[in-house]
């Protein structure tokens, strides 16, 4: 938890950096160059949940002194809901995300710095070799300073990919205009206006415009809220004032980090042209490659590592800890000390963090469609989860065995969705599955019913006293939310084709 020492800088240096990935930065922009703007919901509408965990979440966390989500889900519903949440992350962590990021992050830094040409050897050696780098230092940063540490490097990160990611799009439009960057500006206006379109059609492969509301908020919610990940960074605060200044600075980013994870993928159509439409993820290298001076790319290859290593060590850090606080210490050792649990958790950060090093090559053998089946990966619980932590806040007849049947019957409709209703875009899915899980939860929780629960404040650890802009602060967001998307739309610099 890094002491619970960390402040406002460290907390989202590390939230966007653990969020961050080389995938996500040359996914995104891959699709931007085939779709445009509609891409940047992703990025941009993440604010409004942001704003949510700050004011909502955050303060109730706070106030219940907990290390885990899970822990929040024990001490309002039971110790076998909590354990259920707590594998799901675990499983999703080692399965979907940690050998992904290994392996798509390095693929992403061979495609653009060509290690396998710099060294004679195959690209997939090259990928394994950059893996097996990441994962090796990623190992070390947590084992010789755990998250502490890894905040504040990812701070320094964080300001270096905010330079080299602005710095590609303006380079980018300045070679449009022949050197002047309004004239690039215009060039882009002129002649690719519906890739500045921002509102997907209803039935958009990307991002169809009705699930902005529903299923993309939804999804943000769980993302940014409850999953542990990303709250973890948040507990690690030294204040609730402090944690609640980080998540501002975080949604801040998410708005104007469209400009270099969705916007460069324009910028490169109108450079090449549809000569990559078979196949857009080469768009952000070859942008790159076009016209980053040589004299830069060591550092935007060390700020690029940095994100992948970011990414690796931020998902490692959130198992180790779940492990180690919610099956070590309750299960394995009742009797462990803190010292105890830290060795635990650093022997898990092994185990974990060598497994996935290994296990990352293979995911060259798997199907083209394996990315989009880790995007989805977490439609499996996200929902449910989202549902049963609002109704721990606002209901005080939620019951255990609802939770439990919630996240159960999610399942297996999720499951089922997959493949009576594979055509339909998941996020209209998760837009039904959430409400379906409300209904769940209303419905078991009145047959079954087990007395009214009520929450009470436990060791808060901290000092839980929020920061007194919190409301202005979020206001502000939001109307820069809804600002970008006028921007981004056919009353702004767009028109539909």
């Amino acid at each position: 938890m890094g002491g619970r020492s960390l402040t406002a800088l460290p907390i989202a240096g590390s939230i966007i950096m653990t969020n961050l990935s080389t995938e996500q930065i040359v996914g995104q922009n891959g699709q931007s160059y085939h779709a445009g703007m509609e891409v940047m919901a992703w990025e941009v509408t993440a604010a409004i949940a942001i704003v949510a965990l700050a004011v909502i979440f955050l303060p109730k966390y706070f106030k219940y002194g907990i290390n885990t989500v899970s822990d929040f889900i024990e001490i309002r519903y039971d110790t076998v809901t909590k354990r259920i949440i707590s594998i799901l992350f675990i499983v999703t962590y080692m399965i979907s995300f940690l050998p992904v990021v290994l392996y798509s992050g390095s693929l992403v830094f061979n495609k653009i710095f060509h290690i396998d040409e710099l060294l004679g050897i195959r690209p997939i050696v090259a990928i394994i070799l950059v893996a097996l780098i990441i994962g090796v230092i990623g190992i070390l940063y947590l084992l010789i300073g755990g998250l502490s540490l890894s905040a504040n490097s990812d701070t320094v990160y964080g300001v270096g990919l905010l330079i080299c990611g602005l710095l590609i799009p303006i380079l980018g439009v300045m070679k449009l205009g022949d050197g002047n960057f309004i004239g690039g500006v215009d060039y882009i206006v002129d002649h690719t206006p519906w890739l500045l379109n921002s509102v997907g059609a209803i039935d958009s492969a990307i991002v169809p415009w009705p699930t902005l509301i529903t299923g993309m908020l939804f999804n943000n919610l769980y993302f940014w809220c409850t999953n542990q990940m990303i709250v973890q960074k948040a507990l690690s605060g030294k204040n609730l004032a402090e944690a609640q200044k980080g998540t501002f600075i975080v949604g801040l980013f998410k708005v104007f980090g469209a400009l270099f994870l969705v916007f460069p993928g324009i910028v490169a159509r109108n450079i090449f042209g549809d000569a990559l439409m078979s196949n857009p993820d080469n768009a952000y290298p070859y942008l790159v490659t076009e016209v980053l001076p040589q004299a830069l790319f060591g550092v935007f290859a060390a700020v690029i590592f940095g994100a992948i290593l970011s990414s690796f060590a931020g998902a490692l850090n959130a198992t180790a800890t779940l492990f180690s606080l919610d099956f070590y210490k309750p299960v394995i050792n009742k009797q462990a000390d803190d010292k105890q649990i830290a060795r635990a958790g650093k022997i898990v950060t092994i185990i974990v963090g060598v497994i996935s090093v290994v296990v990352a090559p293979f995911i060259s053998f798997a199907p083209a469609g394996l990315y989009q089946f880790v995007q989805e990966f977490n439609g499996l619980y996200n929902m449910p989860l989202l549902v049963i932590i609002l109704f721990a806040f606002y209901s005080k007849k939620a019951t255990a065995i609802a939770a439990k049947s919630t996240i159960a019957i999610h399942i297996v409709l999720y499951a089922l969705s997959k493949v009576f209703l594979k055509d339909i875009h998941f996020l209209y899915v998760l837009s039904l599955l959430f409400f379906l899980d409300i209904l769940i939860m209303l419905a078991i929780s009145k047959w079954k019913p087990d007395g009214n629960f009520v929450l009470e404040s436990f060791d808060t650890k901290v000092d839980i006293k929020p920061w007194r802009y919190t409301k202005v602060v979020s206001v502000v967001l939001v109307v820069i939310v809804i600002l970008t998307y006028v921007a981004f739309s056919p009353i702004g610099l767009a028109s539909l084709q």
